[in-house]
């Protein structure tokens, strides 16, 4: 009879609807030596359960916080630096041609010259597949009869 109100409060226990003093009661039941031996398996919870209880917190709490003025100082270093960085950048160069000191008006004039007519080469190769793909298409015609 008794291992019935056990099993009934073992099931309310695990839908989370037992009340505090049925969980006393799972407790004291499984803190026996003598358990039911369908039941022996639950027993190792309750006595963890218990024993957790007893458990208590001796370690010293600091009541005054510990001031950390290295990480402070780190961040103002940093701080430091990236104003440091702002300051002695190169000034900005506000110029249309940005090769304007580096190369000559004609070699910049010859390098124009040179990439149009790589250009107009490219075009005339692309011309050339078009025309390719255009006797693929018609050689197909002829061979793939459908």
């Amino acid at each position: 009879m008794e291992s019935d109100k056990i099993e009934k409060l073992l099931e309310k226990y695990f839908e989370a609807t037992a009340t505090v003093a049925e969980e006393e009661t799972l407790r004291t039941y499984f803190s026996q030596e003598s358990v039911a031996t369908h039941l022996e398996q639950y027993a190792p919870m309750f006595q963890y359960f218990s024993n957790a209880k007893k458990e208590r917190f001796t370690k010293q709490v600091p009541l005054k916080p510990k001031r950390n003025y290295f990480k402070w100082a780190s961040v103002a270093a940093v701080a430091v630096l990236l104003v440091g960085l702002y300051i002695n950048r190169p000034p900005m160069v506000d110029s249309s041609d940005p090769w304007e000191g580096q190369y000559t008006e004609a070699e910049i004039e010859s390098a124009k010259e040179a990439l149009a007519m790589l250009g107009m080469n490219f075009q005339k190769g692309t011309e050339q597949l078009y025309h390719l793909e255009e006797f693929q298409k018609t050689t197909n015609k002829f061979l793939i009869k459908e």
